[in-house]
């Protein structure tokens, strides 16, 4: 029987390899500037444009997707005849997979001969992203519905989100760090290096001074967590606008750790939004986050 994977726009994973493998998303909404939009291939702002917003101090907010936005979203398929492994966005961080997840029991009853699967990613952006590529190599592989959707349960907690942040107010504005902190955080070039824990949220694990320490910090994360494989892994690396810092990060993962396989792509405006500029987040697996 065939299934679909799909997961959320906060995957922050490119359009073409998404289109590639037929991986379908709901995007979520956020608002800058007075207007509303919805990440999507629609979307008509780019991510230079969104940052740029961001650096001139233009405050951006965000959406969850709702139950009734992700029914619209997962019902055809449904009605097409294909069962669904949808791969959400952290309940740590959003309301979303609480929203997907009460979508796809009103869809089990409407369509009692289809199966659709909610998976809490409590995972953000191409950490999310890095989970929804293992699941479709799995599900290539011939894997059934329910054991990817075992294997992402109990795989998930191996994935290890690392990332660096160029401006502390943007954390200070979502109350990561206090506004004395940022300031004087930021005029000393303190840089903060951060993960997601095992509940989905976003922890401020230590502080470097410098921006080519703080990659080289994650780096070092990565030396101390990753699998013995990882040589052999698919790594993501995401960024916010600073592309040049991602390919640099890259280059160290593959001088000092031998990996062959990197993908680099920009953080999306919802991520963005709370991230801001300059962020840069590195994702493997490893044994343990």
């Amino acid at each position: 029987m065939s299934y679909r994977i799909t997961t959320d726009s906060t995957a922050d994973l490119p359009q073409e390899f998404l289109n590639e493998r037929g991986i379908a998303y709901v995007g979520l909404a956020f608002q800058i500037g007075g207007e509303e939009y919805r990440e999507g291939p629609d979307l008509k702002m780019t991510s230079k444009e969104f940052y740029d917003q961001l650096r001139a101090g233009t405050p951006a907010s965000t959406v969850q997707v709702n139950t009734y936005e992700f029914i619209d979203f997962a019902e055809p398929f449904l009605a097409a005849g294909e069962d669904v492994l949808h791969i959400a966005f952290s309940s740590g961080l959003s309301g979303t997979y609480e929203s997907c997840a009460r979508g796809a029991e009103e869809l089990r009853a409407k369509y009692p001969e289809r199966k659709i699967v909610v998976v809490d990613s409590l995972a953000a952006s191409m950490g999310e992203g890095l989970l929804v590529y293992y699941a479709d190599e799995n599900r290539k592989a011939g894997m059934s519905l329910d054991d990817n959707a075992k294997w992402l349960e109990e795989n998930k907690l191996h994935l290890c989100h690392w990332f660096t942040v160029d401006d502390l107010m943007h954390l200070h504005r979502g109350g990561r760090v206090s506004k004395t902190s940022a300031v004087f955080g930021s005029l000393l070039g303190i840089k903060p290096v951060l993960h997601v824990d095992d509940e989905g949220h976003l922890i401020l694990m230590s502080k470097v001074r410098g921006r080519d320490a703080s990659l080289k910090a994650l780096v070092g994360k990565m030396k101390e967590t990753a699998l013995s494989n990882v040589r052999d892994q698919m790594v993501f690396i995401s960024h916010g606008d600073a592309k040049e810092d991602a390919e640099k990060t890259a280059q160290y993962v593959k001088d000092q750790l031998g990996v062959q396989k990197v993908m680099i792509h920009n953080i999306g405006t919802v991520i963005g939004s709370h991230s801001g500029p300059g962020t840069i987040a590195l994702f493997f697996m490893g044994t343990h986050r």
